[in-house]
């Protein structure tokens, strides 16, 4: 006992000691009765704060708002396109070169099921399923549960009581059985197109996707194919108080997790609240503008610094960089399926600054696609929309489907808008000039180069970055003995 109790002491004794004079109160007392407008200040801290919390869950919850206001559907209606993505739509950082499936699915009523199609001869797909928070839940296809054999993929909401069976015997019925903490998911599947198959068939291969709930199992009732091939679809994020009304519905539509019931309760001073309606004062509202600017100065700020979201993929053996292009610096979050919670904290800056410009992270990172971030020129510089640059992409390129170069505004992460071609790729090469070293110099600026036209992607004169995909790439160290050049400025 007098063991414990001296080892006790010493503990307590190597803690810190302030030296703290109990007279010295800096008058806090009189200078905080001097601050004016303390309420209105504080509801703007509370937007800034909550914005940035909540922004993963608010890039799900504009998927619905989209499908209910562009296409007049639901949850768990498919939407589906014919065609690779344009500039008329609204995505963050999506290709131009798949035609996606998406849809947004409750819980709310009770367990509900995904099947997924095998894959054919001519089209698979890859992508996963997340919760309200873009916390991956399962991937598909391939390298998903189902390993290409197709699947009904079955989630349980938060609460379920087993009246539909338990899980292990809901498993022994086939299903892949997923307990998730949110009712809403979404997905977004892009398909593997093989032996001639063409974007279409991707678009039919999208209505073999049935979503229905686990009740009617037996029976299930048909789903709903939405095409949104010819639809200006716009599921972007915007930051003034749209954004809070997505956080409303964020909260109404699922529970409030333990991890979000601290900033569920500062929403309460913007006037949202569980079970109420949002109704914001004049005052809130001018609060949440200010709060949720602040909020996108932050998390554009963690965008653009070095090693914030994005790391410099060469560097020398000091770890000075040789290039300007980097990487998507996950950190461990990679291996760990992207929860952005760690044993001692939520990695609240981390995940923002990452769904302010993605979406649906696979649960397993693998080595299909490779992103390359371009920000600046060769000289170190911000890309300029008003300049124009030149970008060599070599023969040798290590892949072993495709590459390609995409343009996204850096103000909204989507496409530029109004513009007839937001990016190039291998895919491409029958249109484009190709180098006499089997190379492509392509070209971005408000205006072509005379005579490059075919190699042009427009800016659309507004500040950008690029985004250049390596799909397959041969090796996963394919970035030791290759080098992307930089984007070299000729004009502006």
């Amino acid at each position: 006992m007098k063991k414990l109790l001296l080892a006790s002491l010493l503990t307590i004794s190597t803690m810190p000691v302030y030296s703290q004079s109990f007279d010295d109160t800096d008058d806090i007392l009189n200078r905080a009765s001097q601050i004016e407008n303390l309420e209105y200040k504080m509801m703007v801290q509370r937007a800034t704060q909550t914005a940035i919390h909540y922004m993963p869950a608010v890039t799900q919850i504009d998927f619905l708002k989209a499908t209910r206001r562009d296409l007049d559907g639901d949850f768990n209606d498919v939407v589906y396109v014919n065609e690779p993505f344009g500039s008329e739509k609204g995505f963050l950082t999506a290709n131009d070169t798949t035609a996606y499936a998406w849809a947004t699915i409750t819980s709310k009523n009770g367990p509900v099921v995904i099947e997924v199609p095998a894959a054919t001869d001519k089209v698979n797909y890859f992508g996963s399923i997340v919760n309200q928070w873009e916390v991956p839940i399962a991937d598909v296809g391939y390298k998903g549960a189902d390993e290409g054999k197709g699947g009904k993929y079955l989630f349980l909401p938060p609460g379920y009581d087993n009246k539909l069976g338990t899980k292990q015997e809901l498993e022994s019925q086939g299903y892949l059985v997923f307990e998730t903490d949110t009712y809403l998911y979404g997905f977004s599947f892009r398909p593997s197109l093989t032996n001639g198959a063409t974007d279409l068939d991707a678009g039919n291969y999208a209505k073999k996707i049935k979503i229905y709930n686990l009740v009617d199992a037996e029976n299930p009732p048909k789903t709903d194919y939405l095409d949104a091939t010819e639809v200006a679809y716009d599921s972007l994020p915007y930051y003034n108080e749209t954004f809070f009304q997505d956080i409303n519905d964020v909260i109404q539509e699922n529970p409030v997790r333990t991890q979000d019931k601290a900033m569920a309760s500062l929403l309460k001073d913007l006037g949202i609240e569980k079970g109420k309606k949002f109704d914001p004062t004049d005052e809130q509202k001018k609060a949440i503008r200010e709060g949720v600017l602040m909020a996108y100065a932050h998390m554009q700020s963690k965008f653009v610094e070095p090693d914030q979201t994005v790391s410099a993929l060469w560097k020398d053996k000091n770890g000075k960089p040789l290039s300007q292009w980097s990487f998507w610096n996950f950190g461990p979050q990679a291996q760990l399926g992207f929860p952005f919670v760690d044993e001692d904290e939520v990695l609240v800056d981390k995940r923002a600054a990452s769904y302010f410009y993605v979406t649906y992270l696979p649960k397993q990172l693998g080595g299909s696609t490779f992103y390359l971030t371009g920000l600046r020129d060769s000289n170190g510089e911000m890309l300029d929309g008003k300049a124009t640059y030149k970008l060599n992409v070599p023969a040798d390129t290590p892949v072993e489907d495709f590459w390609s170069a995409i343009v996204y505004n850096m103000e909204t992460k989507n496409f530029v808008k109004g513009v007839d071609r937001v990016g190039l790729s291998s895919r491409n090469a029958d249109t484009m000039k190709k180098n006499p070293d089997g190379s492509y110099d392509l070209y971005f600026g408000p205006k072509a180069p005379k005579g490059q036209a075919s190699n042009w992607v427009p800016t659309g004169g507004e500040d950008y970055f690029l985004l250049f995909r390596l799909y397959r790439p041969t090796s996963k160290t394919f970035f030791k003995n290759w080098m992307l050049e930089d984007m070299e400025k000729i004009s502006g």
